[in-house]
Order: C-alpha cells, then sequence, then structure tokens
C-alpha cells in the first residue's frame, strides 16, 4: 500500500512533562481527538490528558485464559473418556478432581501468551516507520529530554493555520510540520 502525500501533522516540542500536559489538556478542551503525545518516559497524565482509556490487553488475556482453560480441560476429558481410557483401580474415568491442575496450568501459559502477542497486535508493532520520524527536532529529542504533542490532520476540527496559532499560543519551544 503506498504512503499517502501531504501533511501528517503539527507537532509542537515542549521543554517538560507539565507544559505537555497543560498543551494536551487545552487540545483535549479546544475539540481536538486524533493527537499524540511522545516522551522519553511515561507520563500517564499525558494520556489522561488526550482522552487515552483502551485496555484492551486485559480482555484479549481474560479470552485467552479461558481458551487455555477449556482446551486443556477439553483435552484431558477427550482422551481419559473416549481415546484412550485406563481402567485403574476402579477409579471413574472422568475424574474432573484430576483435571483441575493442569487445566489451571494451561489458563497461566495461555494468558501470558494472548497478552503478549496481543499488546504486540493492539500497538501495531513492529512498525518500521512512522511519519513522525520525519520531523527535525523528533529525532534528537524524543529519546532523551524533550517532551511531544502532536495534532493529526485526520482530525476533523484540523485546519493547518488554526491548529498552528492554538499550538503556539500554549508556548512551545518549536512547532514544525509533520510530513507523511
Amino acid at each position: 500500500m503506498p504512503l499517502p502525500e501531504g501533511l501528517y501533522g503539527l507537532m509542537a516540542e515542549f521543554d517538560s512533562a507539565t507544559d505537555l500536559v497543560h498543551a494536551a489538556k487545552a487540545a483535549y478542551k479546544a475539540g481536538y481527538r486524533r493527537m499524540d503525545c511522545y516522551t522519553p518516559y511515561a507520563v500517564e497524565e499525558a494520556a489522561e490528558a488526550i482522552g487515552f482509556h483502551r485496555d484492551e490487553v486485559s480482555l484479549v488475556c481474560l479470552i485467552g485464559g479461558v481458551l487455555g482453560l477449556v482446551a486443556m480441560y477439553g483435552l484431558e476429558t477427550w482422551i481419559a473418556v473416549w481415546a484412550f481410557p485406563l481402567n485403574i483401580a476402579g477409579r471413574p474415568y472422568y475424574s474432573w478432581p484430576a483435571f483441575v491442575v493442569p487445566a489451571y496450568e494451561w489458563t497461566i501459559l495461555w494468558s501470558g501468551i494472548a497478552a503478549a502477542f496481543g499488546m504486540l497486535a493492539l500497538c501495531g508493532l513492529p512498525k518500521t516507520y512512522h511519519p513522525v520520524f520525519n520531523a527535525p527536532n523528533f529525532r534528537n529529542g524524543a529519546t532523551t529530554d524533550k517532551f511531544f504533542l502532536c495534532l493529526e490532520s485526520t482530525d476533523p476540527k484540523f485546519a493547518a493555520e488554526e491548529a498552528r496559532s492554538f499550538l503556539e499560543a500554549q508556548s512551545p519551544v518549536s512547532v514544525v510540520e509533520v510530513e507523511y
């Protein structure tokens, strides 16, 4: 799929996490919804400020655990009752207490695997290219000491001049255009 051409958005650079959070809150209050914050370390206030409340990894983990439980319990039942029934000391073929521990272990195993791969899939990883890497100031400061707020051009409220004046009103170090 060819990459789109044109403007991806406008990116404002800030010196502190506090300034970034204030600008993100102001952008959300102004009606911008397609935006993202880039920080050198986790800033949970920034995620709250832009309205990021998705937590789909826990649902994927739950589904993986339930599938693991059902798969192992079904496998044990199938083997003990139909595939290879053994009469050992007159015990019943279907002895559910013996099936609990392995089924529990598979629940944990499948939950962990589902959480790991689900997190990668939901984050869109591995991602070898993102348009923000084209911003000249992003490469030098994103992983060390700078904080960035990017308003994306796909936002319904986005208009280049209005977005630029809005970002400049937030007192950033710089505002740059991000091309695809």
